[in-house]
């Protein structure tokens, strides 16, 4: 875990070392935005979007990629995620609806998302879901992987900054565009649709001049998202008669993610400069997500089985160790081998529905000014912004009894279910179970911030003072529910046809999957009557009506107020060999007051928490870039960083619910009020080569030597007597994360005719991770979510009207939660959610009908990959997701 580092030191000793073997000519740069916005360019065309991104690399102070939109409402990519998997070093995950979410950088997902340059969130988290935002709202996107004073601090891996377009972007006139396309899922088996549109003018206004902007999109999405799962592993040795020696999934089963979600979204943009010096504005952005979906349950209790037949084991046998339940971490060693596949006789079965109602809506307003004047560029901005998330999930579970289930443990990266006769797919002699579930919960994030910023050009090897002063008020409030009453007479004990319920209550399930049953449909209850009749249900469960009320220990209001303040220089030296040298140095101070009131479980009561807690850091950055010649360049970084804890995992309540299935360890989560903010140091060293118009090849090494690392861990907790896996974030002292990233791109112009117009990207990172603390269960292994490989390879064409890219986009494996408990062999040591390598190939193809209207079609994932994971070893699968594949077709204009 050393080259890294030592390479770095040794390099930057080195560059700055070189300074004294020439002498420096005073000089005085060009003026530099003192936001530390980069400068927008409304660019047309894939070559001219790639030169743009090019550009901002070459001429920053940072370490920075960037994606610029090849035209007006022409993100590369269909989503914000999508097109920022793209860079180097950034890895994504697909969420629930099928959507590219949750962008991390270099393996660390605690980012700091800026819009235009202010921080924007999501509900109550530090984070924002990209999805949120339309790719076609963007004019570019910008990632931060290094550090300076002017950046707004909260994220250890980097900021990523989203551009909106601005009137002043654009030529003098009237400028405009329009786009629609429609989508087809594979797995939906429907088409979906976007349309948007945007409009700007520009025009004279006296002695000056004034822009103003409206941008307006929205989007109809299908998706389904079919999975299946085998639980955690357990020994038949414990569990029913007939299994005896072999490792067994705790239950197994699938669930189909199914339904459509609407994202309207508008952003508007004022300026105007009454002189040359002045210039005023206003902005605003508003979007939404709502989205009527379920989770379609099945489900096979196994370990419940009467007795077990047709046992086949693996030649993957050794000692465990077994609690009484069969789980891991007990005193009985037993020797065991994982099962192949079984037969479970008399099983009880089940299918549910989780009929969910999700809606976000948000929005941030901003004023203020620009002044540069000679020597002086000041400016001043305010901002407000409001996000409110709201989530209501409303679970019914009906089962029966099936004669046999047939289990195939590992059938290729997942595993297999079979319920013989598919008694879910008859109506008659379905029981209630377990309880009408319901979560429920509402948050709101509120922010009001001022930001001050300032720069003062000098003369000599000091070219520049950069100075700026923020002040950000957060207010965070989250309420939340969840439980609900026991089924009716108890657990399986009344049928569903005994109440007064309407022919409709059970509905086929949307969709199928394969992995389970051959592909058959079960049934299901339906999803509109469990979100539009609750009150019924709750009459039937012999409930009140209404919702319940919001629970204490789900509970939290946060207030947080962030002081911070800068000042930078800087520098820049010319050599008498054609050499420069410029960067920055200087220094951040922040101070962070938080407030966090929530209840917490103290002896099993109730207790109101309060936490105040005060934060003062000092950041420190240095940048350096030796200038060899006009196109070579290498570029050194230092900086330090830090992330806040998210207000979520600083609630002191604990949520769990009572089990009724006595075979299922039952599951909670609590948060840590303890937790530290995580802290880093930051080092960055890149040799970049641009070699011709939109070219350029670049090698990069980093390191990152991180304190106070949060991660999630489950650990078995007794509450009233009964052992729960409870799910809790903490700090795990120190870890390293080094690695090397490599990047290019080109066409390829000397080539004749028509073969000219192809060009090339790729780019590859390496992330090597390691949690450092001494005695920590996780000392010597990687960090969470960090995948080691990652890369992209991507064909590209523009001549003669047609434009095309074809990318594949691949990252290695990696591991998630920290398992503890899990039945594994003896000292095989901590066990985690494996997650195996996946890769994505995408696609598009346009072609210009005329000089402003061009068609285009595309295709995402069109391999099909999916998601596979394991429990601790491959030889025991988790479960197996089925991302979506999709085509679309698009029509653009311009005017």
């Amino acid at each position: 875990m050393k080259t890294v580092n030592s390479i770095l030191r040794w390099s930057a000793a080195l560059a700055l070392g070189s300074t004294s073997a020439v002498y420096a000519q005073s000089t005085s740069p060009p003026p530099t935005d003192s936001s530390g916005q980069l400068e927008e360019v409304v660019v047309v065309g894939l070559r001219a979007s790639l030169e743009a991104a090019a550009a901002i690399k070459k001429d920053s102070d940072l370490v920075v990629d960037s994606i610029v939109a090849d035209d007006i409402g022409k993100f590369p990519d269909n989503t914000t995620a999508g097109a920022l998997q793209r860079v180097p070093g950034v890895q994504v995950t697909v969420n629930d609806n099928n959507e590219i979410a949750n962008p991390i950088i270099r393996g660390i997902p605690d980012i700091l998302t800026t819009l235009d340059g202010r921080e924007i969130f999501t509900g109550v988290g530090r984070g924002f879901a990209f999805q949120d935002l339309p790719a076609e709202a963007l004019a570019g996107a910008d990632v931060f992987k290094s550090n300076t004073a002017n950046l707004i601090e909260g994220g250890v891996a980097g900021v990523i900054n989203l551009r909106l377009h601005k009137p002043f972007d654009f030529e003098p006139g009237l400028s405009g565009a329009l786009n629609t396309r429609g989508i087809y899922g594979d797995n939906v088996d429907k088409f979906s649709g976007t349309i948007g549109g945007l409009i700007s003018n520009r025009w004279q206004a006296g002695d000056g001049e004034m822009g103003a902007l409206l941008n307006v999109s929205y989007s109809d999405i299908n998706f389904d998202r079919p999975i299946s799962f085998n639980c955690d592993p357990r020994s038949g040795t414990n569990g029913p008669p007939g299994a005896a020696g072999v490792v067994l999934p705790t239950c197994v089963g699938g669930l189909n993610q199914y339904g459509d979600y609407q994202r309207p979204q508008v952003n508007a943009a004022f300026q105007w400069r009454p002189t040359d010096e002045l210039e005023v504005y206003a902005d605003g952005i508003y979007t939404e997500y709502e989205s009527r979906w379920e989770s379609d349950f099945i489900f096979s209790d196994i370990f419940a089985a009467q007795n077990v037949t047709n046992v086949s084991a693996t030649d993957r046998c050794g000692a465990y160790d077994v609690n009484p339940a069969g789980f891991g971490g007990g005193t009985n060693r037993q020797s065991l081998c994982i099962a192949d596949s079984a037969r479970f006789n008399n099983v009880p079965v089940m299918t549910s529905t989780q009929a969910r109602d999700s809606g976000t809506d948000q929005y941030l307003f901003a004023t203020g000014l620009r002044w540069n004047s000679g020597s002086w560029h000041l400016d001043g901005d305010v901002s407000y912004q409001r996000s409110h998330t709201e989530n209501r999930i409303i679970i019914v579970d009906i089962g029966k009894q099936a004669s046999a289930v047939d289990v195939t443990v590992d059938a290729g990266k997942h595993g297999t279910t079979n319920m013989v006769g598919n008694p879910l797919g008859v109506a008659d002699g379905f029981l209630f179970a377990n309880s009408l579930f319901q979560d429920l919960n509402d948050a709101v994030g509120t922010q009001l911030a001022f930001a001050g910023n300032g720069a003062y050009d000098l003369g000599g090897w000091l070219s520049q003072i950069q100075f700026g002063v923020r002040y950000a008020d957060r207010d965070s409030e989250y309420r939340a529910f969840s439980g609900g009453p026991g089924a009716p007479g108890g657990n399986r004990a009344t049928l569903v046809s005994s109440v007064d319920l309407p022919d409709n209550f059970l509905v086929n399930s949307r969709s199928s999957i394969s992995y389970i049953n051959g592909g058959q449909r079960w049934l299901t209850p339906n999803r509109d009557f469990l979100l539009d009749q609750t009150d019924t249900l709750r009459a039937i469960y012999g409930a009140p009506a209404g919702d319940p009320a919001f629970t204490p220990t789900r509970n939290y209001d946060a207030n947080e107020k962030t002081y911070a303040g800068y000042l930078q220089g800087k520098y820049q030296f010319d050599f008498a060999n054609g050499m420069s040298l410029d960067g920055l140095l200087g220094g951040r101070l922040t101070k962070t007051d938080r407030e966090l009131s929530g209840t917490g479980l103290v002896n099993q009561v109730q207790t109101p928490v309060t936490t105040d807690v005060s934060d003062t850091d000092f950041l420190p950055n240095f940048s350096a870039r030796l200038r060899i010649t006009p196109d070579l360049q290498l570029r050194f970084t230092a900086a330090r960083t830090l992330a806040r804890p998210a207000f979520e995992d600083l609630n002191p309540g604990l949520t769990y619910e009572v089990p009724i299935n006595a075979n299922i360890r039952p599951n909670g989560f609590g948060g840590n009020p303890d937790l530290k903010p995580q802290k880093s140091e930051a080092f960055d060293l890149t040799l970049e080569y641009y070699f011709a118009r939109s070219s350029y090849v670049s090698a990069g090494l980093y390191y990152r030597d991180i304190q106070d690392r949060i991660i999630d861990a489950i650990e078995p907790e007794t509450i009233d007597g009964i052992t729960y896996n409870i799910t809790r974030p903490r700090n795990v002292g120190s870890a390293e994360l080094q690695g090397i990233e490599i990047a290019g791109q080109t066409f390829f112009d000397f080539l004749p005719g028509f073969w000219s117009g192809f060009g090339a990207m790729a780019n590859f990172t390496l992330a090597d991770s390691e949690v450092t603390t001494a005695g920590d269960v996780l000392e010597g292994r990687e960090l969470q979510g960090v995948s080691k490989y990652s890369y992209n390879l991507g064909l590209l064409y523009e001549q003669s009207g047609i434009t095309g890219r074809l990318i594949y986009t691949h990252r290695s494996e990696y591991t998630e939660t920290l398992l503890a408990g899990l039945l594994s062999p003896v000292g095989s040591g901590p066990q985690f959610n494996g997650v195996r390598d996946n890769g994505r190939l995408d696609f598009s193809l346009g072609y210009d009908l005329t000089e402003n209207l061009t068609v285009s079609v595309d295709g995402t994932n069109l391999t099909q990959a999916k998601y596979y994971s394991y429990f601790g070893t491959e030889a025991f699968p988790h479960d197996v997701r089925d991302d979506e594949r999709t085509f679309g077709v698009s029509l653009r204009a311009r005017f």
